[in-house]
């Protein structure tokens, strides 16, 4: 694929962040973003140009009838070299992500093609403090102005890219856990594997009773009994019980996260039992009573893994791990933060440079 480059003039670029760990989450934005349009038959006008507004008619599709979708994917620096963690994972998602919302496919090497051009004009952005990186955000909307419920013709497909610190900014510590049993982000047969704007929009709600508690994060609970375990609004979760490592199976309604993935693959090296199978709260809440129940974690792109340290459920707190972090959690941190820092052995070959 031809891609024009349109750069900002060196004089006029942006001076970037003394303190990457003074940077809120997504507030600051490198210079270039890659952008490219779907006609309703092909693919056209692949661009590296200036971050900055993008005009949509006010009629646009996207913001009618919620056909919007993205990933989230960091680059890591490892003294010279720029290293993304399993990149054509993440593209393979957004398609299975587009093919839901009826949204044209990106050939995975395309897609990975135009990052690579994107990140190499802006490796400046890739911050040496250690556990930092450069989050990328690749988006994609309906843009057809055209009042009407069906899929739109017209898309804009758009890469931008933010500085980030590390998730855990005070060291690695556990967090508070609110399971919501009034209300539920997915049902099986709906958009839940996917990784769709509108899935947000409908878990804010929960979060700001969540808030009120002072709990950081949300557990949904499956949309019909309210009694199985699916996902935490920003990971999947994982619960370590006495012999075995148990994380909810893919039935639809939670997002197959490329984490988890990695996860599951870490836990078998180990020489641990790990299975995805249903789990009840009640089984976590009974095993938490009796013990039985030692870690529980969650992981994704943003915390890569997070422990959890306790769990808010029907106007009650439970400590999970005395409040610590478990040593399975700790591991599995360690060796996920060092894979992708290039700082320890990559077995599975998950690790790519730009290049």
């Amino acid at each position: 694929m031809k891609i024009e480059v349109d750069l900002v003039p060196k004089d006029e670029r942006k001076e970037k962040p003394s303190n990457v760990l003074d940077v809120p989450f997504g507030t600051v934005f490198s210079d270039h973003m890659f952008s490219m349009r779907h006609d309703g038959e092909k693919w056209r006008d692949a661009r590296i140009h200036p971050y900055g507004p993008i005009s949509l008619s006010p009629a646009a599709l996207c913001l009618h009838y919620g056909q919007a979708i993205f990933e989230g994917m960091k680059a890591y620096r490892r003294g010279e070299r720029v290293l993304l963690f399993r990149p054509e994972m993440n593209f393979k998602r957004f398609n299975v992500s587009a093919d839901r919302m009826v949204m044209p496919n990106i050939e995975v090497e395309v897609a990975l093609h135009s990052l690579m051009e994107l990140l190499k004009l802006e490796s400046d952005w890739v911050p040496q403090v250690p556990g930092s990186s450069l989050y990328i955000r690749p988006t994609m909307i309906a843009t057809e102005p055209k009042l009407g419920v069906r899929p739109s013709q017209e898309y804009l497909y758009y890469v931008i890219l933010s500085p980030v610190g590390p998730y855990f900014k005070e060291g690695f510590s556990p967090v508070k856990i609110y399971v919501s049993d009034r209300y539920v982000r997915a049902v099986r047969g709906g958009t839940g594997a996917a990784k769709a704007s509108g899935n947000y929009a409908a878990s804010l709600l929960a979060g700001t009773d969540a808030t009120k508690v002072g709990y950081s994060q949300v557990l949904w609970l499956d949309a019909l009994e309210r009694k199985w375990i699916e996902e935490v609004g920003t990971m999947n979760l994982f619960v370590r019980f006495d012999d075995e490592v148990a994380t909810p199976p893919l039935s639809g309604s939670i997002l197959p996260g490329i984490t988890r993935d990695s996860v599951l693959t870490l836990i078998n090296d180990y020489g641990l039992t790990a299975k995805e199978r249903m789990i009840s709260i009640d089984e976590i809440i009974e095993g938490l009573s009796s013990g039985k129940v030692r870690e529980i974690f969650g992981c994704g792109t943003a915390a890569i893994i997070a422990p959890v340290g306790s769990l808010w459920y029907k106007d009650t707190a439970y400590e999970v791990s005395n409040g610590r972090t478990g040593e399975l959690t700790r591991r599995l941190f360690d060796d996920l933060v060092g894979i992708q820092s290039g700082e320890r052995e990559d077995p599975h070959d998950w690790i790519v440079q730009v290049e």
